[in-house]
């Protein structure tokens, strides 16, 4: 599996947007990924030094239009802690 498809997108809200601060960086990651393929993804994609990673399984909500109802589709977060100093930029614009 390759980086680019190990990390799918960055998950920007306000409260990724706080942790930030703290040099930890939030991603939706394939769902098959463990957590040395993600920090070994963020590591060559973003060339920066990860500390810890953290994983989370996100179930997706159920929701309704009328009477018909859906699920949105279950997802993994990984929240990426960096070494001391290091930053991504595409975070910092």
């Amino acid at each position: 599996m390759e980086a680019r498809d190990i990390i799918i997108r960055p998950l920007i809200t306000e409260k990724t947007t706080e942790l930030m601060a703290e040099g930890k960086y939030v991603f939706k990651v394939a769902k098959s990924a463990n957590k040395i393929e993600i920090a070994k993804a963020v590591k060559e994609i973003f060339n920066v030094k990860v500390e810890k990673v953290n994983t989370v399984n996100v179930k997706g909500k159920t929701k309704r239009i009328g009477r018909t109802s859906g699920k949105r589709p279950d997802y993994k977060k990984a929240i990426v802690k960096l070494a001391a100093g290091e930053t991504i930029e595409f975070f910092s614009a």
